[in-house]
């Protein structure tokens, strides 16, 4: 299993419907936050080994509507 956390950016007004449609229509996500700064959420997904993880963020994250932009920041090792 790998970690990845996925920050995005939403269209204007949007972030409320973005959180909810990553809840709703993506099993892989853990974990979704609202956050201050560039970005307007956080999302935590724990991906099963052989899944590509650009076409999974291309694919089932940047298709949600109202996603503007994301930066994905992957994981190697949890130290708790």
């Amino acid at each position: 299993m790998r970690t990845i956390f996925v920050l995005v950016k939403c269209e204007l007004g949007r972030a409320y419907d973005v959180a909810d449609a990553a809840v709703q229509n993506i099993e892989q996500v853990s974990e979704v936050y609202s956050i201050s700064g560039q970005y307007d959420l956080i999302m935590k997904f724990h991906l099963d080994e052989e899944v590509d993880i650009g076409r999974f963020v291309t694919s089932r994250v940047q298709t949600l509507p109202g996603v503007k932009d994301t930066f994905t920041l992957i994981t190697f090792k949890a130290f708790a």
